[in-house]
């Protein structure tokens, strides 16, 4: 009986440990502090919706963090509106000067007619999918 119990015990403890060690590697992951990998998948043309993803990216990237954004879908009208908005293209130029990486999905500029970018780099399909598996942070917009 009291083998058992001393096994019980000992097994409790060692969840415990393990629970702590866990909640250790939560906050740790979330530490303001620790740089990260983020990855923005933009696929809206509203400029209220692109001006604050650029503002976050912005700022992650003051933060020593690595943004890369991908435009998808209505996200490849960018294009035209940093001729058309001057924040857009102000907030556009920023995130660029910081180091950030900016893709755009080749398909989805052909079907706009559109065959380069001035912005961003005309992306794949594969490009999508390694910013999606390697950013420990990936938000769409």
């Amino acid at each position: 009986m009291k083998k058992n119990l001393l096994i019980i015990i000992a097994l409790w403890a060692l969840s415990m440990i393990s629970n702590a060690q866990m909640i250790e590697k939560e906050i740790k992951y979330n530490d303001p502090n620790e740089p990260k990998s983020i990855g923005i998948v933009l696929y809206s043309n509203d400029v209220e919706t692109i001006y604050n993803a650029m503002r976050l990216a912005i700022y992650s990237q003051e933060w020593d963090n690595q943004v890369s954004i991908f435009l998808l879908g209505k996200g490849v009208e960018l294009e035209g509106l940093v001729q058309e908005n001057a924040d857009i293209k102000a907030q556009v130029e920023s995130f660029v000067e910081l180091g950030g990486t900016i893709m755009g999905c080749q398909t989805c500029f052909q079907s706009r007619k559109q065959s380069e970018s001035k912005i961003c780099k005309v992306s794949c399909i594969q490009d999508l999918y390694d910013l999606v598996k390697k950013n420990q942070i990936v938000l769409t917009f």
